[in-house]
């Protein structure tokens, strides 16, 4: 991996081999340069669907094998639903301790089209569950609420001052790796025009208080172009980071901008 390199925007000074150092202005006029930069996308459940509380989750259920329910950051404490009496047409619920995900399994013939049942979680939260009954393999069902979510990235964000988030945070972006409680969306937009630049949004990571944003620049002129942090970023952002100083006709690279959340 190239080192990394951090310096202040406008101030022109650098530090060299030290990522964890912060120098000159706040943490809105930090500039994050960084090497050779790869992103990956991030790893995609069976079933990921998200939740409020007092919501409902319409989710697949094996009609063959079984389907397992996890909770991100969170676990089952129980589970209400009704029994029929007749064997053809209930349905099993297992609670696993360890994880506090469950597993719920169909008898052979069951002739309903759903399955409905309610669950209650140990933050204290309810959701209804609806799923479709269909289909021969495992079923796995990943549900998020985001008031979970948003208890985990805070979580994260205050282990360290403003400053220090912001370096972990691109750090984890550079890596393409995962953050607790940050959710990671893959949202490609149309590019836009910002002079002879294309930009355009291909990725996004969401936390509490920071969200970076994965940008895709191209120079679409006949000149070497500088990436200006103040035409790319703005006003909104707390941080920019880009693994080149300037493109040459046609190249492109990856630019990151971390902003407040509740930034546009």
């Amino acid at each position: 991996m190239a080192e990394l390199a951090w310096g202040a925007i406008g101030a022109g000074a650098v530090l060299a081999g030290r990522p964890h150092a912060m120098i000159g202005r706040p943490l809105g006029a930090a500039l994050i340069c960084l090497g050779a930069l790869s992103l990956a996308s991030p790893a995609l459940a069976d079933q990921s669907i998200p939740v409020a509380d007092n919501g409902t989750v319409a989710c697949v259920a094996s009609a063959k094998d079984l389907t397992r329910i996890s909770l991100a950051g969170d676990q089952f404490a129980s589970v209400s639903k009704i029994s029929t009496g007749n064997p053809a047409e209930d349905f099993k619920i297992v609670n696993e301790p360890v994880r506090g995900d469950i597993y719920i399994s169909v008898p052979d013939g069951f002739t309903k089209p759903n399955l409905s049942f309610f669950g209650t979680t140990r933050k204290g939260f309810v959701y209804k569950f609806l799923c479709q009954v269909r289909g021969n393999d495992a079923e796995q069902v990943f549900v998020t609420n985001t008031a979970v979510l948003a208890e985990r990235a805070r979580d994260w964000e205050v282990q360290s001052s403003p400053e220090d988030t912001a370096v972990r945070l691109a750090q984890a972006m550079y890596r393409s790796e995962a953050i607790d409680g940050f959710e990671i969306r893959q949202s490609v937009l149309e590019p836009v025009a910002v002079g002879k630049l294309e930009v355009q949004q291909v990725g996004e990571y969401r936390g509490a208080e920071l969200k970076g944003l994965i940008l895709r620049v191209r120079n679409t002129g006949r000149e070497a172009l500088p990436l200006d942090e103040n035409l790319l970023a703005g006003r909104t952002s707390v941080a920019f980071m880009t693994p080149v100083s300037q493109l040459a006709p046609g190249q492109a690279a990856a630019v990151y901008l971390i902003q407040s959340n509740g930034a546009q």
